[in-house]
């Protein structure tokens, strides 16, 4: 089912990086999940999935996108300003969700959520909500780019983890070094130890949750590092400390 959103905001973090708020009711969703927008171009309705950034409980959804130069669909909603109408999917779906974790024993202490590029997205909603925050001691976010103006939101993460101690934001970007960045791929530092060292604790199947989401090769060389280390996929017939979701 499509209804008609409405662009009311803007942001742009970069010459492709920007995100859009959508004034659109797409009915109640877990944080972590996403819808699909859509335009007609050309005469044919072309849509993709974008994950809701915001939290539950807005009259709007926001998302975050890069405009690939031979995309489909991204070049065209780059070009939407606020009053501009696109098609928005609902109900929201995905479950790249808290909800999906084990509880109880199984949980474990710690949350790592393992991000590239715009797949940050469902995890900046999550950790907009309470229940990470009431369910894990400690909670990790690793936030993979090539460049820092990739890192879109990078001020409210560092923001947060000023404010909070509970939590630890490790940007990480490969093609430039800044200070108070890491300068590898989340894999190769997963590998080297370098990101559990900075984050003051290790990843382990009894105190670990771990939560991928990005490219394909970042979340196929994390899953073998974490697997080495005990880790394994989480499911619901067979609770495990890996959770993913691709983003192409």
């Amino acid at each position: 089912m499509w209804q008609v959103g409405k662009v009311i905001d803007r942001t742009d973090w970069s010459e492709r990086l920007f995100s859009l708020k959508i004034a659109v009711d797409v009915g109640p969703y877990l944080a972590g999940q996403f819808i699909k927008l859509a335009m007609q171009l050309q005469d044919k309705r072309v849509a993709r999935a974008y994950s809701i950034i915001n939290p539950p409980g807005s009259n709007y959804i926001e998302v975050l996108a890069v405009a690939v130069p031979d995309g489909q669909l991204s070049p065209a909603l780059h070009l939407l300003q606020p009053g501009d109408a696109v098609d928005v999917s609902v109900p929201a779906s995905g479950f790249l969700t808290l909800n999906e974790l084990p509880r109880g024993e199984l949980q474990g202490r710690h949350l790592w959520m393992l991000a590239t590029g715009t797949a940050v997205g469902p995890f900046l909603a999550i950790l907009d909500t309470a229940e990470p925050w009431q369910r894990f001691e400690k909670i990790v976010l690793v936030y993979g780019a090539r460049q820092a103006d990739e890192l879109a939101y990078c001020a409210k993460l560092q923001t947060m983890a000023h404010e909070r101690s509970q939590f630890c934001f490790l940007p990480a970007i490969t093609r430039e070094i800044r200070p108070g960045m890491l300068h590898c791929r989340i894999p190769d530092g997963l590998t080297s130890g370098v990101i559990e060292q900075q984050a003051g604790i290790a990843i382990s199947a009894t105190d670990s949750q771990v939560m991928l989401c990005g490219n394909p090769g970042m979340i196929r060389d994390s899953i073998t590092v974490l697997t080495d280390k005990g880790l394994r996929k989480n499911l619901r017939r067979a609770p495990g400390q890996i959770t993913t979701e691709k983003y192409w």
